[in-house]
């Protein structure tokens, strides 16, 4: 009898231990989220490059998660294509203004990508729907490291924003 009890207490235990594994696993992949309503409003943001940038990836203010990608279109227009960013901001998060800069960050050297929006000085704020157009684009490594190799190491030309169609 003491030895059953025993092996159930070890049983309970390694149980209790897994479920405490997947749920670690779960909040460290960002997959936590999945089961969660999307509560919040939608906007977008047009890119030249959106680089490694995926679905689920954050979206920050001031280094502060405020919401995720939600799609990435790729759309063509004007004899050009370019992608398409949606993202849901929590509501909370609802005094964005209109002239708010969105970028695609790294964290890290080569840490995942996610989005980094500026806010700008704008009276008026981003509602569900609308759109971000002063975007920069992500910063892609290999490009970097072919212009070094080159000897074409300008800064300035590494570095390049745009400002998007709307």
């Amino acid at each position: 009898m003491n030895a059953r009890t025993v092996e159930i207490s070890v049983g309970v235990l390694v149980i209790l231990g897994i479920a405490a594994l997947l749920m670690l696993a779960m909040q460290v992949s960002g997959l936590s989220d999945f089961y969660r309503a999307e509560q919040g409003y939608k906007i977008s943001a047009i890119f030249k490059n959106i680089g490694g940038l995926k679905v689920k990836s954050k979206v920050t203010i001031g280094g502060v998660t405020i919401g995720r990608v939600t799609g990435i279109e790729l759309k063509f227009e004007n004899e050009e294509y370019f992608p398409v960013v949606e993202m849901s901001i929590d509501s909370h998060v609802n005094k964005i203004p209109l002239d708010s800069q969105a970028s695609i960050l790294t964290a890290g050297l080569l840490g995942d990508n996610y989005i980094g929006i500026e806010a700008g000085h704008d009276e008026e704020f981003l509602a569900a729907g609308d759109s971000i157009t002063l975007t920069s684009q992500a910063i892609l490594l290999e490009e970097l490291i072919s212009k070094f190799a080159v000897g074409n190491s300008n800064p300035s030309d590494s570095k390049s924003g745009n400002s998007s169609k709307d």
